[in-house]
């Protein structure tokens, strides 16, 4: 059982940034891969991110290339999200899940979630 917490999340103007963070309580992220995904208020829980832990191999939807990162910290055992020029639009609940298909962007693919952090941009 591999439990995830995230954190991070707060209120930011358009164009600022936060970096999310997804951890994981008692267990290693080696083998698993760790996607960020966010669910707007009346909308399914979408695909923005994610990392395959042993090599690295990041993919993103298109609406967040140029803007977001996702990375590792293997030491940390942790997954980041650095979001940057954040628009009113990114407003959502993200969550991060851990799974074992590389690139997987369907949610139904993650075995665990998080209990979500909240982003709210303001325009």
């Amino acid at each position: 059982q591999v439990q995830l917490v995230e954190t991070g999340g707060g209120l930011v103007q358009a164009g600022g940034s936060l970096r999310l963070s997804c951890a994981a309580s008692g267990h290693t992220f080696f083998g698993y891969v760790i996607g960020w995904f966010r669910q707007a208020p009346g909308k399914e829980r979408s695909f923005v991110a994610t990392i395959t832990w042993n090599s690295g191999l990041a993919y993103y939807t298109d609406s967040v290339k140029g803007r977001f990162t996702i990375s590792r910290d293997i030491a940390e055992n942790t997954v980041y999200l650095q979001m940057n020029s954040l628009k009113p639009e990114d407003t959502a609940v993200y969550y991060c899940g851990a799974g074992s298909i590389s690139g997987s962007q369907n949610p139904n693919r993650y075995n665990y979630w998080g209990q979500g952090t909240q982003v709210t941009v303001s325009s």
